[in-house]
């Protein structure tokens, strides 16, 4: 772990430090994902609320073009070292809800690394760091989150980004959507996160250089789309949700069919949904709690 130990330490350095975004939750960017989403819900009111996992069309990192690397990333906040490893991997998050953010609110994000851990893996050296993340609104705390995110080396030139073989998903649940995610929809998503990431829309970039065999669905897009399920089936106790957990477990890739599928706890508390990629790989797994 000798190579990695300056990485390492430079966001050890800053643990616990705190940088604040302030942003007003607008209607306009709620509904442009409202129709990437393919819905056709009006145009939202003032006070009206926003669904859980949709803060990230929020409070989007403003960092200027030249900041960039080469993934069209950098880094979390600003004055915060840059990307320990030049690749970077969405792994999950741990969320508590409170308030929801409602149209026209004035909020206020802090975000701060909470751990640094350097591991080797299969596919060579690594560091996982994990974000704290805590939204405030004029009624106070909205939500807690801890994000997960991987950072890895660059792969030998050629070689393919092949992933495990991964976990065969359980393909029977009440609720089930299949459906693909095409490039345009991984562009609109991108533009209403303020996400730069070059693996959801340069083609050439993510099969040549990180050696994946197509455009990856984003780890959030993938999310918003499986509690899609929960505000068809559930209806207004979506917003009644106390919290998730979320592991991704496996990339989808654009163009392929993934099928999203849920099922409510016997509590009446709960619920489980996963997506699954066109093989019935298990993608991705969500653990919600309601009030």
């Amino acid at each position: 772990m000798a190579v990695l130990a300056k990485e390492t330490a430079q966001l050890e350095a800053i643990i616990g430090v705190k940088a604040v975004t302030e942003d007003v939750i607008s209607a306009t960017q709620m509904h442009r994902l409202t129709i990437t989403l393919n819905r056709r819900d009006p145009i939202p009111k003032i006070g009206d609320p926003v669904p859980w996992g949709w803060h990230s069309i929020f409070f989007p990192r403003m960092m200027p073009t030249n900041k960039l690397s080469k993934d069209g990333m950098a880094a979390e906040f600003e004055d915060s070292p840059d990307s320990p490893l030049p690749r970077r991997m969405y792994a999950g998050n741990d969320l508590k809800f409170y308030e929801p953010l409602r149209i026209g609110d004035a909020a206020k994000k802090e975000i701060f690394v909470k751990s640094v851990t350097p591991k080797e893996g299969r596919t060579g050296q690594m560091i996982f760091v994990t974000y704290g993340v805590n939204i405030t609104g004029p009624r106070g705390l909205v939500m807690e989150d801890n994000q997960n995110i991987v950072f890895r080396e660059e792969p030998p030139a050629g070689a393919k980004n092949t992933a495990p073989p991964g976990e065969p998903a359980k393909m029977d649940a009440p609720w089930k959507r299949t459906m693909t995610v095409d490039e345009i929809m991984l562009f609109r998503f991108s533009a209403v996160t303020w996400n730069p990431h070059r693996i959801h829309y340069d083609r050439d970039y993510v099969t040549k250089t990180e050696g994946y065999p197509d455009l990856i669905v984003h780890g959030p897009f993938t999310a918003v789309l499986l509690l899609e399920l929960v505000r068809e089936h559930m209806g207004d106790k979506a917003i009644e949700m106390s919290g998730f957990s979320m592991r991704a477990k496996a990339p989808l890739y654009a163009n392929r069919p993934m099928t999203l599928l849920g099922e409510p706890g016997a509590d009446g508390k709960s619920c489980k949904l996963w997506a699954a990629d066109d093989k019935g790989v298990l993608a991705m797994e969500i653990n919600a709690t309601f009030r």
